[in-house]
């Protein structure tokens, strides 16, 4: 069965262009219209950046590229934007959805092109020398703190490159 909103995309614009003119604030007009504000930045972040195909209602998931997938988890991992700057760029309809990528990224499964198989993009974690996390810290620190690209290089996880640079930063090499 198909999704159903309660209001229709004119009916969406008509409320996001209150807002957007500054006629009422975000948090007010949601509060008339009955939607948590949450859902109210979600229409406007669509409207800007899908147009007026953003405020439709889809009966059907949308569908990403691996490439999108990656390049969007990879962009926010390096800092290139928040979640809200990453979804307008790459044209993506919520937050939660980048935030369920990031998490499957960060947990070591495989991101996929939406219903069409896919890639692994990182290695699961693995046991390491002390040796190997000090040339990691190396590494990391010599690329501007990049950790995806330094996850990949040694085939680490993200979050182990990001640790062992972090207990290196605080406490120095014997942290390792």
């Amino acid at each position: 069965m198909g999704r159903k909103s309660r209001f229709t995309a004119d009916e969406k614009l008509k409320y996001i262009n209150i807002c957007i003119r500054g006629e009422d604030s975000i948090t007010h007009t949601a509060k008339l219209v009955g939607v948590s504000k949450s859902t109210l930045e979600r229409w406007i972040r669509n409207y800007e950046s899908l147009g007026i195909y953003g405020l439709n209602n889809t009966s059907k998931n949308t569908v990403y590229s691996i490439d999108v997938k990656n390049m969007a988890v990879k962009d926010y991992l390096d800092g290139k934007g928040s979640l809200s700057d990453i979804c307008k760029k790459y044209r993506i309809r919520s937050h939660r959805q980048l935030r369920d990528w990031i998490l499957k990224y960060n947990s070591h499964e495989e991101l996929k092109s939406s219903g069409m198989g896919g890639i692994p993009i990182m290695t699961k974690g693995r046991k390491t020398t002390y040796e190997e996390r000090v040339d990691i810290v190396k590494y990391c620190i010599e690329h501007q703190k990049n950790y995806a690209e330094t996850a990949k290089h040694f085939q680490v996880s993200y979050q182990q490159a990001y640790s062992w640079v972090t207990k290196y930063e605080k406490d120095g090499v014997e942290s390792l």
